[in-house]
């Protein structure tokens, strides 16, 4: 057999082509380093730290200082920082090409063994060194610890069943390796919720039983409110919910708030790893601070000027508002495009408990029938004035895996061949106000619900509920919490749901395709499938309509995969059983996304891909490189 190794470094070096680099920082930094608190910026850097060209990126070097003011709808919005901090060990590029990033470099053979080089002098933000220690104790001490993790190691580290061998090979070296190729590992660790593989364990070890006395521990379990050692570990060592300032962490800006509060604070990061071409660390801006609002303002908080940059919470359906504060403050509204498969799509549950829906929505001709019947170019008129594409729920045509006939299987507006494939499925019988009956007798009136947490939602189902209604399905909406809408979809209490299409519309073939599959728990298509995979079939249902079942073999033979080829084929036939089966119905794609900056905040790009996977919201663009520029 001939070994495949390749080699994926930083993209930059200490030095610069005929350049040396001299280091500056902050002057906040500078005041703290000039009363002791800290070293200087020299011995706070890794001995090669990542140097982002900026200028290479098309954009201005820029200068230190500054606060950023975003608007979040509550507490639990602030996961939103290490999204959009985007400190990986291995990261996207904005091409959605892997890089080392907190790595140095990293070696792969065969997609089986991994070996992770750590930047010499690289420390987390309380100054503590980033070492192999760091990923031992989080393999050994909390993904193998079986109270901790009772289950093992997260099924994403697992292989035919089987977890990586796992070994130090030295201070800033270590090596995952698995008998058999997995070709997720690096993108998952890419991702906007990245792997946990590595934690700060000078820190986390003064909350773990094996290395405290159980007299200390039940101090802390006291002081922290909780019931046991094991939660408390939890509480206090979770990093992509950012609530615990005293956690260590490698991202640009550290939490340095307890919840609850109405205002979260970001800080600088004294000992981050990124340095622009002329030596400046990064990030360039100070603070980055998220003020808590209702949902329901935040548009028209945003459109008069109380956020310096702001996404959550818009849509396209806000341009106008926000158009219109750009006349009266200085701002600027920029319009990015959604990489979705579809913006919003009716979900049906295909596990739901009632029973005569479910044997219903099983029926392939039912969800054909549907998505027959949704008028997408009047959708994309009414609520994107023409400016999306109609399309079923695939990938759009920037990922070299789309295919025309994905995007437009079923998804022409014929209301009378949808009432054709409804009469061949046996719904044939209609009561005296025209309404379809379903086998057990009852009228065929669909519950769709929602979270509650777009009007783009609601106005969108007024337009399907008049279609619908066309074909003898009466439509009535329901708005939920969002926790609310998820325990119920797990449930099986919920016949039909909306929300978007697949995460990543923009994938290539070296990205799993999980999201074509039942692979986790919150997919609303099929949670009791999604949470027997995701639980290595311990818990849920297994799949037991072949279409769904054939998905699931797929996905396990792209995790095995060994060739681009053999992962391009995989794609393909799992697009094509979605397409086919109509898992999910699929409206409008590629929409327009607002996005509002101060006009001083520069360097955010004029146009770019928006989305939560791959390019976790604004964190391939690098918001550490954005700089504030005289107001």
């Amino acid at each position: 057999m001939i070994t495949r190794r390749k080699t994926l470094a930083l993209l930059g070096a200490a030095v610069l082509p005929g350049k040396a680099l001299s280091f500056t920082q902050s002057q906040v930094l500078t005041d703290r380093v000039s009363v002791g608190t800290i070293p200087d910026v020299a011995s706070r850097l890794p001995q090669n730290p990542r140097v982002v060209n900026v200028a290479a990126m098309g954009r201005e070097p820029g200068r230190h200082g500054g606060t950023i003011r975003s608007l979040i709808g509550g507490q639990r919005d602030v996961r939103l920082m290490p999204i959009n901090g985007y400190s990986r060990l291995v990261g996207y590029s904005p091409d959605f090409t892997l890089q080392a990033d907190i790595l140095d470099h990293f070696e792969v053979v065969e997609d089986r063994s991994f070996t992770f080089h750590i930047r010499k002098g690289h420390r987390w933000s309380d100054g503590t060194p980033l070492t192999a220690e760091d990923f031992r104790y989080c393999w050994e001490d909390v993904n193998k610890d079986p109270e901790i993790s009772p289950s093992g190691v997260q099924p994403e580290l697992r292989v035919a069943g089987k977890e990586a061998q796992f070994e130090v090979l030295d201070e800033f070296t270590v090596r995952y390796t698995w008998d058999k190729p997995i070709p997720d590992f690096l993108p998952n660790l890419a991702g906007p919720v990245p792997l946990r593989i590595v934690l700060p364990s000078a820190y986390l070890k003064g909350f773990h039983a094996k290395y405290q006395s159980p007299e200390t521990m039940a101090k802390l379990i006291a002081d922290w409110k909780v019931d046991d050692w094991v939660a408390l570990h939890q509480k206090v060592s979770r990093q992509n919910r950012p609530e615990n300032p005293g956690l260590p962490t490698l991202e640009p800006w550290m939490p340095t708030t307890m919840p609850p509060a109405e205002q979260f604070v970001f800080d600088r990061n004294p000992y981050f790893h990124r340095v622009d071409e002329n030596g400046a660390q990064l990030p360039y801006i100070d603070r980055w601070v998220l003020n808590v609002s209702s949902t329901e303002i935040i548009t028209a908080k945003t459109a008069t000027g109380e956020s310096d940059l702001q996404y959550l919470a818009l849509d396209f359906n806000d341009f106008t508002l926000l158009k219109q504060g750009e006349a009266v403050h200085p701002v600027h509204v920029s319009l990015w495009t959604r990489i979705q498969g579809s913006r919003v799509a009716l979900i049906p549950n295909l596990n739901c408990n009632d029973p005569g829906w479910r044997a219903v929505l099983r029926d392939v001709r039912v969800r054909r029938a549907m998505s027959l019947a949704v008028n997408r170019q009047e959708i994309n008129e009414a609520l994107f004035y023409g400016l999306g594409t109609p399309s079923a729920n695939t990938v759009l045509p920037g990922s070299p895996l789309y295919k025309p006939e994905y995007a437009e299987a079923y998804a022409g507006f014929d209301l009378d061949q949808a009432a054709r494939l409804l009469d061949e499925a046996g719904l044939n019988m209609r009561n005296s106000a025209g309404l379809r009956l379903l086998p057990d007798g009852k009228p065929a009136n669909l519950i769709i619900e929602t979270a509650g947490e777009s009007t783009l939602e609601t106005d969108l189902l007024e337009l399907i509920r008049d279609q619908f209604r066309a074909i003898g399905i009466a439509v009535f909406v329901r708005a939920l919490q969002r926790d609310l809408f998820r325990s119920r979809a797990l449930g099986g209490d919920l016949v039909m749901s909306v929300w978007q299409g697949l995460d990543n519309g923009v994938p290539t073939a070296e990205m799993p395709p999980s999201q074509l599959a039942p692979t986790l728990d919150d997919q609303l298509q099929w949670p009791l499938w999604g949470l027997h995979f995701l639980s290595s079939g311990t818990k849920g249902e297994a799949p037991d309509m072949p279409e769904v079942q054939e998905l699931v073999d797929l996905m396990t033979k792209w995790r095995e995969s060994r060739t681009t080829e053999e992962r391009q084929s995989i794609w393909a036939r799992m697009l094509q059983i979605n397409a086919e089966q109509v898992f999910t119905i699929g409206t409008v794609n590629a929409t327009p996304q607002p996005l509002l900056r101060a006009n001083w905040l520069r360097n955010m790009p004029e146009n770019a891909l928006y989305g939560y996977d791959p390019s976790s919201y604004l964190g391939v663009y690098m918001p550490d490189t954005f700089w504030k520029a005289d107001a």
